[in-house]
């Protein structure tokens, strides 16, 4: 099947969204959304085998050939795995969200904004051109910034959806800007080339700015410190959004990134230090700072943050050990973490609040809900026999082992286990403090209990996934891990064999230290909760981004004040005086003025009075106080043009002025009883010295610009192009239609929808003014 086929699937079908959404009553719009991942997720499941057996995929379809940038898709182990997350995890989030959403929200705006947010993650992941990448990378941005504002009537939610929009789309310049570093080392924008070309990339002088560009869209994307802020304003997305954008796609698409571009910038020496040492302090601080959150889904999003920073960390590594270690964690992490968020909006759902510490003693009326909550928060915690302790243990392992090759080693493992250490304190407080202890009826909206049975069938699936990897983890390192292994370190990997228990070592000790040291700060966290309230709100990177904000928007009130005067003069004034001091410095500067008389026809002495008819009426126009003198004076000026296009012999272009000059003087006139008195002139004489000193030198300088243009050969002109082929290639003799119609054809369509646009505009503003005083 066509690669690209199942990428803009989703996009396709957002088409027949809002057809289905208000015609079909019957049945929830949502049941028609699940078959576009469930059928993406089960082709992918199709070609899984091919890609476990070493083949690759790939597909081309040209795009802008001539620009080097085609839609070319590529599947191997990598992408593969990514592809059944985005369906996979969708599958279950659009199902969930049939359940959790509530009919009378707009249900039609909704799926299309996650199948927007779909196919541009699946477009991010298979996709082997740089630029086409690029544009569903900014395509997550746009989608999720929508879906994070779905509930657009609050505040928080613009709020949020404006922060992740700002903060990632600044990391994703940066990454294209890293990207055209890249194209200028290899020539290409294909990343299987430019991955075969890394010794020549690590000989370029461009090679180290690049990576530094490229982990920093990375970092943005993935909420790493200290863009880490946008995350949990996020949170006020609806639960669904949570659990897919943030805990399954487009968080671990900067994962994704740097697992992609790591064997092109992991022979650096800075590669270890940037990449490890950001996820080391990503990990420890959002494990920090999750502990301190009472909101369910404030906790789970600093988890998030967390989570992605040990994957990030392990990346910095680098070795075979390290690079399956994430992998399986970025598994692990989807399964467990998108069944939390499920937990969390079943508990908001069912008794009207996320606050934990309104929570409490749930378990005997929610038991399905606490049992999911139990296996998903002990697998994030690392607690065997579930999978996330698995994934935990490697990464104690890939740790230890890379210490060994560090004069500091021992610190390494230190700060992991500093980081778990949270980790397990905040995923005790996520079951503990909601499913036990005291029962605090009168703190809830609605008394608790088990949601529908619809809504429990995704978060019981990714528990007994959690359950099956937990037990059986190698039924998913042949055919997921050790190719996904292979293509990120383009190394061949034979698969890993995951065990449970390796012996009294190092890694059960960094665990066994974890849990032990964890239930202690958690059962005494109440002794030392109040460190928190002594961090310095001004030093956080919140409170730097608010003032950011709030500077940036006093400065653009001050500009505006300035510029926005009201006065039509001052604004032409600025432009004028703008483009006089740019074009003409840079015409001076440059030594840009030409003048040759070479090439120039005769000039006849009919030529000479239409040109001095022409200066005479449009010096007439400005002294004159009758409107009906104005109008019909300046078509003076535009019927003088005819007979300057009849004399060069430009029927056309005679013909086209003439009608338009006609309608603008009919429109004029018909409009004549509501054209402004024209007003008697005031000012200084100063002032009026000013005005034609601006209005002067700008004459002049476009008249000098126009010479220059005509007087400069720097290349040959493109009409001789447009004569030569005006027949040939569009089966036209009028060049000038031809021009208009094919060689500048979707420019000539974009200048007639501009006008429909504002068309519209104008015709919209007419209605609302009629309807504003029809109401009056």
């Amino acid at each position: 099947m066509q690669l690209q086929l199942l990428v803009l699937a989703p996009l396709l079908f957002t088409l027949f969204v809002p057809l289905l959404y208000r015609r079909v009553k019957a049945i929830h719009v949502g049941w028609f959304v699940l078959l576009v991942p469930v059928l993406l997720f089960v082709s992918f499941l199709r070609l899984l085998p091919q890609v476990a057996n070493g083949e690759r995929v790939l597909q081309d379809l040209s795009w802008i050939p001539s620009l080097g940038v085609n839609f070319t898709t590529y599947l191997d182990g990598l992408s593969i795995l990514f592809a059944l997350i985005i369906t996979g995890i969708g599958s279950l989030v659009v199902l969930y969200s049939i359940y959790y959403l509530n009919r009378s929200e707009q249900l039609g705006h909704f799926y299309i904004y996650l199948l927007l947010f779909m196919t541009a993650m699946l477009g991010v992941v298979l996709s082997d051109n740089m630029i086409v990448l690029y544009t569903f990378w900014e395509l997550t941005s746009l989608s999720s910034f929508l879906l994070i504002g779905f509930w657009y009537q609050r505040d928080k939610s613009r709020f949020g959806a404006q922060k992740s929009l700002l903060l990632t789309v600044f990391g994703g310049l940066a990454m294209l800007a890293g990207i055209v570093l890249l194209y200028t080392i290899t020539g290409t924008f294909s990343i299987r080339e430019i991955l075969g070309q890394k010794d020549m990339v690590a000989e370029s002088a461009l090679f180290l700015p690049s990576m530094l560009l490229i982990l920093l869209g990375a970092f943005s994307k993935s909420a790493q410190f200290p863009f880490h802020i946008w995350l949990p304003d996020a949170m006020e997305a609806p639960t669904p959004v949570s659990a897919y954008l943030h805990s399954a796609t487009m968080v671990k698409a900067g994962i994704y990134l740097i697992a992609r571009f790591l064997p092109l910038y992991a022979v650096h020496d800075w590669w270890f230090p940037i990449v490890s040492g950001i996820g080391l302090l990503t990990l420890i601080w959002g494990s920090f700072l999750a502990v301190k959150q009472t909101d369910l889904k404030g906790i789970l999003a600093y988890s998030t943050v967390s989570q992605l920073g040990l994957i990030i960390i392990l990346l910095g590594f680098s070795t075979p050990l390290a690079v399956t270690a994430a992998v399986f964690h970025l598994f692990n992490h989807a399964a467990f973490k998108g069944s939390l968020f499920m937990m969390a909006g079943i508990v908001d759902h069912e008794t009207g609040t996320r606050d934990i510490r309104r929570l409490g003693g749930l378990f005997s009326f929610m038991p399905i809900t606490a049992t999911v909550g139990f296996i998903a928060t002990f697998a994030m915690a690392g607690i065997p026999p579930f999978n996330g302790f698995l994934s935990k243990e490697m990464f104690f392992a890939a740790s230890v082992e890379y210490a060994g090759t560090l004069n500091w080693g021992f610190l390494l493992p230190a700060l992991a286990v500093l980081g778990s250490i949270f980790t397990f304190v905040y995923s005790m407080m996520l079951f503990f403090k909601v499913f036990r202890g005291e029962l605090q009826l009168e703190q809830l909206e609605q008394k608790p209990h088990d949601p529908p049975k619809g809504m429990l069938i995704s978060p019981l699936i990714l528990v007994v996934i959690i359950l099956t990897i937990g037990l059986f983890p190698n039924l998913i390192s042949a055919p997921i891990l050790a190719p996904a292994v292979e293509a990120i370190t383009l190394i061949p990997q034979e698969p890993v064999e995951i065990e449970h228990f390796h012996g009294f070592n190092w890694p059960l000790a960094m665990t066994l230290i974890v849990i032990a040291v964890g239930t202690l700060i958690y059962l005494s966290y109440r002794k030392w909760l109040h460190i928190y309230n002594h961090l310095p709100e001004f030093l956080t990177w919140n409170g730097w981004y608010d003032r950011s904000l709030r500077g940036l928007d006093r400065i653009t009130t001050s500009l505006t004040r300035i510029q926005m005067t009201g006065s039509l003069r001052n604004y032409l004034a600025i432009i004028f005086i703008f483009i006089f001091v740019l074009s003409g410095g840079l015409l001076l500067t440059t030594d840009s003025f030409a003048f040759s008389t070479s090439d120039l026809a005769p000039v006849g002495w009919y030529e000479v009075l239409l040109a001095l008819g022409v200066i005479a009426a449009a010096i007439t126009v400005p002294f004159l106080t009758s409107r009906i003198a104005m109008v019909l004076t300046t078509g003076a000026i535009g019927y003088i043009v005819v007979l300057f296009f009849v004399d060069f012999r430009a029927p056309d272009l005679a013909l086209t002025q003439l009608v338009v000059e006609t309608i603008s003087m009919v429109l004029f006139l018909l409009a004549f009883v509501h054209l402004p008195r024209v007003p008697k002139e005031k000012g200084s004489k100063s002032l009026k010295l000013r005005n034609l000193l601006i209005s002067s030198s700008v004459g002049l300088l476009v008249m000098l610009i126009a010479i220059s243009a005509h007087s400069t050969r720097l290349f040959t002109p493109i009409s001789e192009y447009f004569i030569k082929h005006s027949y040939d290639l569009a089966g036209g003799h009028n060049i000038v239609n031809v021009i208009l119609v094919d060689f500048r054809g979707f420019d000539t369509m974009l200048e007639i929808l501009v006008l429909s646009i504002a068309g519209l505009g104008i015709y919209s503003m007419i209605k609302l003014r009629n309807r504003k005083e029809d109401d009056v």
